[in-house]
């Protein structure tokens, strides 16, 4: 059979219908536009499905010697950017099929005997996704890697610390940088959590229902790596929920949403702390533009554009989430729109996640100015409410006197240790000369040793925890 004789007769509905499907309902519902990148996957899952017709009978040795070398071959063909897709072949898997046809005959129309295509792309999207998963939680251990250089840099490095974008207490830089290390471990958690799920074998459902013939989906899963960590099969249990089943692609973008959301929090301050309001650090250049008209600007272009990538990831969970929630079973021509949202999530991550990486070592440090800022805040005012209360005052009696020494410091225009003792005695005459050592920005760094605290021996203490962990 010719290849053209291939491409009419590859749509298995033709012979009902009574004339061709229009140019303009072609390019509509075609993907193979965008779903090309699924060959891989779907060559893997394939020889896998090949391996076991021919080890349960279903197809003959020489058949599937026939598949194996055609599938080479196509692989061959893709790689070197020869393979010429069809859009009459709607897709990545009729397009591999039709050329398999014309190379091993009908070999290669016995591959897709106890399968359909809505198994087909299920199994094909769960092995890539599989495969980006451990590439983003790589590119999550490097960005945290990255951070974890930066915070061990500045540990000493005093920062004020914020709440309301107020100046609440005095924290370590590298403390700072910890709390960013925290939410990207436990994206890579939730990463490796939803992989479980992922993968998990749809091959063997078939179109809705399973198939008449004889399959072992069990082999299947084990040759394609879908097996626990005991090295059980994983397999999808009920073929109707196998075929329409997208929670694993809306997990695994909502697991990346989130992922950004940590990313737009960290741009944010980034942004923040590089404007000269704050002055605190600086980009390196590579990572920033200029202005067309004004000389004098250097702009934190990447984590600007970071910031606005997220909203977009956060669309592409909410479009999921709509694709799927009027969906009766099993598999409906919507499920069609689950890949370019997904395949734009995971190249958006990946690429975000790799540039922050190398970003966050070319950040360079101002401690200097975060010190004097620290300072215009009355950053260490915490602390002599909980000094006056190891004297024995109520907290709510302490609070309500610091607030009157810090206006108090503030008409004058200086900071709380700047205030004489004599001063400072008439707010509560229990105050001491030791009061000196609370009120300075390093002694109230040191003086939060609980575990998680911002005190240095603390925060080394983290570092090497963190280290530890991403080194196993």
């Amino acid at each position: 059979m010719s290849h053209n004789q291939f491409e009419q007769k590859s749509q298995a509905w033709s012979a009902l219908f009574s004339e061709p499907m229009s140019d303009l309902v072609k390019r509509y519902t075609a993907s193979v536009g965008f779903d090309q990148r699924l060959w891989q996957a779907d060559i893997q899952g394939s020889l896998a499905h090949a391996e076991m017709l021919a080890a349960q009978g279903i197809v003959s040795a020489t058949d599937y010697a026939a598949i194996q070398k055609g599938l080479a071959q196509i692989t061959q063909e893709i790689e070197s950017g020869v393979f010429e897709w069809k859009l009459d072949l709607e897709d990545v898997h009729l397009n591999i099929e039709a050329r398999l046809t014309v190379l091993a005959g009908d070999a290669g129309k016995r591959l897709h005997t106890g399968r359909s295509r809505n198994d087909q792309v299920a199994t094909d999207v769960r092995l890539w996704l599989r495969g980006e998963i451990d590439l983003i939680t790589g590119l999550l251990v490097d960005l945290q890697k990255a951070l974890l250089g930066l915070a061990e840099k500045n540990v000493e490095v005093i920062l004020p610390g914020f709440t309301h974008l107020q100046v609440a207490q005095p924290v370590s830089f590298g403390h700072h940088m910890l709390a960013y290390v925290e939410m990207f471990a436990r994206d890579a958690e939730r990463m490796q959590d939803a992989r479980q799920r992922v993968n998990r074998l749809p091959l063997g459902a078939a179109a809705l229902a399973g198939t008449s013939y004889p399959l072992d989906r069990e082999r299947v899963a084990v040759s394609l790596g879908m097996v626990n960590a005991q090295g059980a099969p994983q397999l999808c249990q009920n073929s109707l929920d196998a075929v329409s089943d997208r929670d694993f692609a809306i997990e695994f973008t909502a697991a990346a949403a989130l992922g950004m959301v940590h990313i737009s929090r960290l741009s944010e301050e980034l942004i923040l702390w590089m404007s000269q309001s704050f002055g605190f650090i600086d980009i390196a250049d590579r990572f920033c533009t200029g202005s067309s008209i004004m000389p004098q600007k250097k702009n934190p272009d990447v984590p600007e554009l970071a910031r606005g990538k997220t909203g977009r990831v956060v669309g592409h969970l909410m479009g999921l989430i709509t694709l799927m929630k009027g969906q009766p079973l099993a598999y409906n021509k919507d499920n069609q729109e689950d890949k370019e949202p997904l395949f734009d999530t995971v190249d958006t991550l990946k690429d975000t996640l790799r540039i922050f990486a190398d970003m966050a070592s070319g950040i360079t440090v101002k401690p200097d100015a975060m010190e004097q800022a620290a300072l215009k805040g009355y950053a260490t005012a915490t602390d002599l409410a909980d000094y006056l209360v190891k004297k024995g005052l109520p907290f709510r009696d302490a609070h309500e006197t610091v607030a009157h020494a810090v206006k108090t410091a503030m008409a004058k225009g200086v900071d709380l240790s700047s205030l004489p003792l004599a001063e400072l005695q008439k707010f509560n005459p229990a105050i001491t000369q030791d009061v000196y050592q609370v009120l300075t920005l390093r002694g109230s760094l040191e003086a939060r040793q609980t575990l998680g605290g911002t005190a240095p021996a603390q925060v080394r203490q983290q570092i090497a925890r963190h280290n530890k962990r991403l080194q196993t």
